[in-house]
């Protein structure tokens, strides 16, 4: 081998190992299952501008194989695929081609984004290990190699985004992965320190699963919070307004097995603000005020349209104690509360929005504290 063909093979050699650092070990094309993947005279031909990467999760507990395949087999019908599906122990499967765009998140994401990367849910906590790793580092380095910043949901129009923050700054009512996330601990500062700089090959260099900083024993300026809140039976009238909770029937908002079209909510002390799903709408905007003779900026709702999801976040006052808005609802098709919810998800291990979409909500209980009472 002459001098030339050597320096050949080793910059080859080194280009390849370089690559290899870059994507880590769970996210190398080697393990990418193409399987599932649209062909070329199958969804979207126009090519995308470089400045986002989309991070998705699924919202059902299922496969990442079964969601591939699903995608694959549905995207026309459904209008809906991504680049990537990752989970079933860290495996990645390709249904939408990159640099090309997908359907996951609107028009103005779905130009922006050269990739958009789905999150498989299980309860598996080992499983979620492998998935976390890998859907961390294939978000960091499709970041790279499109030349998009690494930050998560800064405030520039570049970068990492979660499908929440397109809701909340583009469109849409999506707020994955983090209620996912926060499921299995992981915080929204703890997946923006692990998608900036992403895992080793081992994918050892953070925890995933961080241990809480503890709280003080004693909060030496803690006040108490009281929240006043009532909803409106859909076709009939505004229901008695109930504080904080308690047990039995008036230890909550609403009145079961039937639908409600509006709510407003007040504190004592700090502000709340809050919005609505609706099956007809979607989410509505923010309320800030909590006035039920003032339904445009007072309450939540629209008369005649049923309510199926509920989000808020309540801010303390400067110089107290942080305290949250704790909540949880039932809705017409369940037996029990649902999971208890904290703010907008801002709480690792709590849901960041109360509700079941498609199911009318029938009673909702709400406390503000510095941890849950539920």
């Amino acid at each position: 081998m002459n001098l030339k063909n050597k320096l050949r093979w080793i910059m080859a050699i080194v280009t390849t190992f370089l690559f290899a650092v870059a994507v880590g070990q769970s996210a190398k094309a080697s393990t990418i299952d193409n399987s599932y993947a649209l062909s070329s005279n199958q969804g979207s031909s126009l090519r995308t501008s470089n400045n986002v990467i989309i991070a998705h999760a699924t919202a059902v507990y299922a496969p990442a194989k079964n969601v591939a395949i699903y995608e694959n087999r549905e995207w026309s019908n459904t209008t809906a695929y991504v680049q990537y599906v990752v989970g079933d122990g860290g495996k990645i499967y390709r249904v939408g081609a990159e640099g090309y765009q997908a359907w996951g998140a609107g028009s103005w994401a779905n130009a922006n984004a050269p990739v958009q990367i789905e999150l498989a849910q299980t309860y598996d906590q080992v499983e979620f290990r492998k998935d976390y790793v890998t859907y961390v580092n294939l978000l960091h380095s499709s970041a790279i190699k499109y030349g998009i910043p690494t930050d998560v949901d800064s405030s520039a129009w570049r970068g990492v985004k979660s499908h929440l923050w397109i809701t909340n700054n583009v469109w849409g009512d999506h707020t994955d992965p983090y209620g996912y996330l926060a499921s299995h601990g992981i915080t929204k500062a703890q997946f923006a320190h692990d998608v900036k700089y992403g895992f080793s090959s081992s994918g050892n260099n953070v925890n995933p699963t961080p241990t809480p900083t503890p709280k003080p024993s004693k909060p030496t300026n803690k006040k108490a919070v009281h929240v006043t809140y009532a909803l409106h039976q859909k076709g009939k009238k505004w229901l008695n307004p109930v504080k904080d909770f308690s047990s039995g029937s008036n230890g909550f908002a609403g009145v079961p097995n039937s639908a409600h079209d509006m709510l407003y909510i007040k504190v004592n002390r700090g502000s709340i603000k809050y919005r609505v799903h609706t099956k007809e709408d979607g989410w509505l905007p923010w309320i800030s005020k909590g006035n039920k003779k003032d339904t445009i900026n007072g309450v939540a709702g629209i008369k005649g349209h049923t309510i199926d999801g509920v989000q808020m976040y309540y801010t303390t006052p400067h110089g107290e104690t942080y305290q949250q808005a704790y909540y949880r609802s039932q809705t017409t098709q369940r037996t029990g509360y649902l999971g208890t919810c904290a703010d907008n998800g801002s709480v690792s291990g709590y849901d960041s929005w109360a509700g079941m979409l498609g199911e009318p909500l029938d009673r909702l209980q709400i406390h503000i504290n510095d941890s849950s009472e539920y």
